[in-house]
């Protein structure tokens, strides 16, 4: 494991690096479902994104399968996301 002063998670990934200006640097995926989640919903992330794993019996589980094997899905999903944290930063 590291010794810098930097956060690592799981295998020593570092993940957090302060100069870095893409919001997805340091980020999962199953992060990212988890704060969308908790802001907006199932049911609008469902309305907002229209793919069957967030309409269907929707888990973070079921999600991330399909986002891992999905590339223009989990595309928008980091789009949404970035817009997200953009929002959350202007006043």
């Amino acid at each position: 494991m590291p010794t810098d002063d930097k956060d690592h998670g799981p295998e020593g990934r570092t993940t957090a690096h302060p100069g870095s200006k893409d919001p997805l640097h340091g980020v999962t995926l199953e992060m990212m479902l988890g704060q969308l989640v908790a802001v907006y919903g199932w049911e609008e992330m469902g309305r907002t994104i229209r793919i069957r794993c967030f309409t269907h019996k929707p888990s973070i589980s079921s999600s991330l399968e399909f986002l891992r094997k999905t590339s223009w899905a989990r595309k928008k999903v980091e789009d949404w996301y970035r817009l997200t944290k953009a929002r959350s930063r202007t006043p």
